[in-house]
């Protein structure tokens, strides 16, 4: 069973990071991470590394009904960690969709839907199912590291030692994965990536594909512990986002098989 995450890029324009986190034992060991160019790329790697059962887990908007402002997955996900200024940026079609209209999350879904995923982010522990669905890393990062704020990886204007400040708390972070449950290994050769060399496009390229792996964890925890430990913010009618949640908001009484 691979989970298989994506980081994708709005517009085709730009390059979306994608990464392979194939079930190993008790959890997961990353195979492979790629920058992936238009859908047809895209849809190419899913099928290259697609399993009878596989979680495909996007960073984008995978529903927007909405012509104008937020959907209530964002306004619900604030509420939550927005104190940890883990809020999402607003979803609407005037700011996702093409020139024609499009939205590229929700042209992806369709595509997969052809291939048998289903889009349904209320997922079942140990459920070996196809499925898509929309995750934030930041939010997750936030659950997943006991963090007090977002880390300011993306943050460019913060001063280049605050910069690689945060990425080297990235890095930290993502190697102590490997003692986590579920644990995640094999992220050796992209967390010895040298940021403090790495500008403009390189340094990007990196941010895409650590996103990619993080969004992969996404769908390998969530499949460890189902509504356990995540939760949904949203409904898959008007947009869902789903997320490892604070341990604070565990529902008492769940466990995972």
């Amino acid at each position: 069973m691979n989970f298989i995450g994506l980081d994708l890029a709005w517009s085709v324009r730009n390059a979306t990071g994608g990464a392979v986190a194939q079930l190993d034992g008790p959890g997961g060991r990353v195979t492979d991470t790629f920058l992936l160019g238009d859908d047809a790329e895209i849809l190419a790697f899913i099928d290259r590394f697609a399993d009878p059962a596989c979680t495909v887990a996007i960073d984008a908007p995978l529903r927007v009904p909405n012509a104008s402002g937020s959907r209530a997955a964002e306004r619900e996900l604030a509420r939550v960690f927005g104190r940890f200024h883990a809020g999402a940026h607003p979803a609407n079609r005037a700011l996702v969709g093409d020139a024609s209209g499009s939205v590229r999350g929700e042209r992806l879904v369709a595509a997969l839907e052809e291939r048998g995923f289903v889009h349904d982010p209320l997922l079942v522990a140990g459920d070996a199912v196809r499925r898509v669905v929309e995750v934030f890393p930041h939010p997750a990062m936030v659950s997943l590291f006991g963090l007090t704020r977002t880390l300011k990886y993306k943050n460019k204007g913060q001063g280049r030692d605050a910069l690689v400040s945060a990425w080297a708390a990235l890095h930290a972070h993502l190697r102590a994965l490997d003692g986590a449950d579920p644990p995640l290994s094999g992220l050796d050769a992209l967390l010895e990536t040298d940021v403090t060399v790495l500008r403009g496009r390189a340094l990007k390229a990196h941010e895409d594909q650590v996103d990619a792996v993080v969004c992969a964890y996404v769908a390998l925890y969530a499949w460890r512990w189902g509504p356990a430990r995540t939760e949904v913010f949203g409904t898959l009618e008007g947009g869902a986002i789903l997320t490892p949640t604070l341990p604070e908001r565990w529902p008492t009484g769940l466990t995972a098989p």
